[in-house]
C-alpha cells in the first residue's frame, strides 16, 4: 500500500483510512455530511495525492495528445485546461483525465490513481508512432484540492497573483504558501469552486500547513473521499469504474461535448458511426420518489418488475436530503421526466429522472 506525502499528517488527524487505488487514503475525519456541507458553504481540503500526472513535451506532443484524447486539444492555449477521454479501440472509455498546457511544446495530462499504470502504457503504445517525450511523474508530485465557495477569499494571502483572475479551467505557475512554481488551477471535482494545487512531494507539507493557518479564519477543514464522492454525485460527474469503464462510450455517457469529430483520435470512425445510428443506451440521472438510498449496482426496473439497468452511482444527497443517482437505462426510457423504479432489497422504490446537476446553487 502507497502513501502520499500527507499519510502521517491526516493519521495525527484523526482521519478514518482506507486502502484506496492502491494509496491509503483518509475517507473520512468528522463524517461525510459535515464535511459535504463544509465544502458547499466553506472552504475544504482534500489530498488528492494519489492522482497520476504525465508530462508530455516535444514537437509531437500535441499530435500524441490529439491521436489518444477524444477532445480537441489544439484549442488549448498556455494557462487553460481541459477536460477529456482516452478512447479505446473498442468503443469503451480508458480513462476521463484533465489536459493542460503548460507552455509551448509541453502538456500535463492528470489521470485516475487506479488507471496510472494503464493509461501509461496506452499512450505509450500510439507514441511509437510520434516519438513525443513522454514522462510519468505521478510519483513525485502531491496534488491538493481546496474547494468552496470560501476558497478565493481564504487563499488570496498565500499567493502574489489575483485568484479570483483565474477562470474556470484556467490556471496560472506562481508561487504559493512560500513556494515557487506551484500549478494553482481553477479546476476541481466538487461543483463549489475552488482550486486544485500542484507541488513537488517535499513541498506538500508545507503548503499543508499555511493552507490551514490562513483558512482558520474562514473554518477550513480536512475533507475526506467520502465526501468527495457525494460532492461530484449531486453535480453528476461520471466517476471511473462506477459510470464510465472500458465498454461504456462517451456519448452513451453523455460525454458527447468532449468527443470531437474534427478530427482523428483513436476509435473515432466508429464512434462518428455511432453518433450517426444512435446510442442503445444511455446515462441518465434519477431523484428517487420515496425514501430509499440507491446504491451502485442495484438494479433498475420497469413498472412491471423487469430489469431494464443498474445504477453506476447513488447515495443520499447530503444537499438535498434526497436518494440520488446514476444509471445507464435504454435510450428509449431515458427521457427527462420519465420514470424508473430502483430495486432496494424488496421493494422496487419509484424514481424520476432529471437534468443534471443534481444541486443547484
Amino acid at each position: 500500500m502507497k502513501n502520499t506525502a500527507l499519510t502521517k499528517t491526516h493519521e495525527a488527524l484523526g482521519a478514518k483510512m482506507v486502502p484506496f487505488a492502491g494509496y491509503n487514503m483518509p475517507v473520512s475525519y468528522e463524517g461525510v455530511n459535515i464535511e459535504h456541507e463544509t465544502v458547499r458553504k466553506g472552504v475544504g481540503v482534500f489530498d488528492v495525492s494519489h492522482m497520476g500526472e504525465f508530462l508530455v513535451g516535444g514537437p509531437k506532443a500535441l499530435d500524441l495528445i490529439q491521436k489518444v484524447t477524444s477532445n480537441d486539444a489544439s484549442k488549448l492555449t498556455i494557462g487553460k485546461a481541459q477536460y477529456s477521454c482516452l478512447p479505446n479501440e473498442t468503443g469503451g472509455i480508458v480513462d476521463d483525465l484533465i489536459v493542460y498546457k503548460i507552455k509551448e511544446e509541453q502538456y500535463l495530462l492528470v489521470v485516475n490513481a487506479s488507471n496510472i499504470d494503464k493509461d501509461w502504457e496506452h499512450i505509450s503504445k500510439y507514441n511509437e508512432n510520434y516519438g513525443a517525450d513522454l514522462r510519468n511523474i505521478s510519483e513525485g508530485y502531491s496534488l491538493l484540492a481546496i474547494q468552496g465557495p470560501k476558497a478565493v477569499e481564504a487563499m488570496q494571502p498565500l499567493t502574489s497573483i489575483d485568484l479570483s483572475a483565474i477562470k474556470f479551467y484556467s490556471f496560472e505557475v506562481a508561487d504559493f504558501a512560500g513556494i515557487e512554481h506551484v500549478i494553482i488551477s481553477a479546476t476541481g471535482y466538487t461543483g463549489s469552486g475552488g482550486f486544485e494545487i500542484y507541488c513537488k512531494n517535499e513541498e506538500v507539507q508545507q503548503i499543508w500547513d499555511k493552507v490551514f493557518e490562513v483558512g482558520s479564519a474562514y473554518n477550513i477543514k480536512p475533507i475526506g473521499l467520502a465526501a468527495r464522492d457525494t460532492l461530484r454525485l449531486e453535480m453528476g460527474y461520471c466517476l471511473y469504474g462506477n459510470d464510465i469503464n472500458d465498454s461504456t462510450s462517451p456519448l452513451e455517457a453523455g460525454l458527447g461535448w468532449i468527443t470531437k469529430f474534427t478530427k482523428d483520435f483513436v476509435n473515432s470512425e466508429a464512434l462518428a458511426k455511432q453518433k450517426e445510428e444512435g446510442v442503445t443506451k444511455k446515462l441518465v440521472a434519477f431523484e428517487l420518489d420515496e425514501k430509499g438510498i440507491p446504491r451502485h449496482d442495484y438494479d433498475i426496473v420497469d413498472p412491471n418488475g423487469m430489469k431494464i439497468g443498474v445504477v453506476t452511482s447513488g447515495t443520499m444527497s447530503p444537499s438535498m436530503g434526497k436518494g440520488i443517482g446514476l444509471g445507464y437505462v435504454p435510450t428509449e426510457l431515458s427521457q427527462i421526466g420519465g420514470k424508473i423504479h430502483i430495486q432496494i432489497r424488496k421493494n422496487a422504490v419509484p424514481a424520476t429522472i432529471v437534468k443534471l446537476p443534481f444541486y443547484k446553487d
